[in-house]
């Protein structure tokens, strides 16, 4: 059992050692993963499927507190999840939707009671981690969540045909599971129409290519050069089939 942290916090700010001083506090010795802390921020929808193709390498039993959440202090509901054996904590704005949608078994609950000392503008230290240690520790179900049928923000199971992380290589994530493409199949994306290879060194040096990354997405890269810069890729750039 471990709780795995998916945020959009920033690894360099201040944010994520509160969060893990909240765990230490309600869940003392139980092992935090920080899988990830600059998720696209503010975007939900890039987030969602992000956390969708980054949860196959989490094992069940787990706990991951995911938080990308641009309408904290709002009316937007927080959710517990559990889906295929892991357990989700986050805000219902559709987040935890695609893990949701492409799960073959899940249970909701609505978080209902806040803390009476909650920040408007923290609830990934303030609302989030305590719940998270609660399912750690065994505390869960509780009196601060009641069942529901469904979220309340959902996107679909389908793909996101376009870039929803960029990293500091500058290879361009997309949100496409790359097994529903053909390996003869053409993208078109920022400036240029790229081809398949299957790794680096199959592609011409300053070459763009498509691959299938370690976590089965689709992934447009440059050998030896940033896809960012040669390409002008940006997280939310649509990615086309060309026909």
């Amino acid at each position: 059992m471990a709780i795995v942290l998916f945020t959009d916090f920033g690894a360099a700010d201040l944010y994520v050692g509160q969060v893990h001083v909240v765990l230490d506090r309600y869940a003392p010795g139980v092992r935090v993963i920080d899988l990830m802390h600059d998720a696209p921020a503010g975007d939900v929808r890039a987030a969602a499927h992000l956390l969708a193709a980054l949860t196959r390498q989490v094992p069940r039993g787990h706990v991951l507190m995911a938080v990308v959440d641009p309408g904290v202090g709002t009316d937007r509901g927080a959710v517990v999840m559990r889906a295929d054996g892991r357990t989700f904590v986050g805000p219902d704005n559709g987040l935890l939707s695609v893990v949701a949608a492409r799960a073959t078994t899940k249970q909701l609950w609505q978080i209902v009671t806040h803390p009476p000392d909650i920040s408007a503008s923290f609830h990934g230290r303030d609302l989030f981690a305590p719940m998270a240690a609660a399912v750690a520790t065994d505390d869960f179900p509780n009196e601060r969540v009641k069942p529901v049928a469904a979220l309340a923000v959902a996107f679909p199971a389908d793909d996101l045909a376009e870039v929803i992380y960029v990293d500091h290589f500058g290879n361009a994530m997309t949100g496409i599971r790359a097994g529903s493409l053909a390996r003869e199949q053409r993208l078109r994306a920022g400036r240029a129409e790229v081809g398949y290879a299957r790794v680096f060194g199959e592609a011409p040096p300053g070459g763009a290519f498509w691959y299938e990354n370690s976590l089965g997405l689709v992934e447009i890269a440059v050998n030896g050069a940033s896809a960012r810069e040669v390409l002008g890729l940006a997280p939310g750039q649509a990615v086309e089939r060309v026909a």
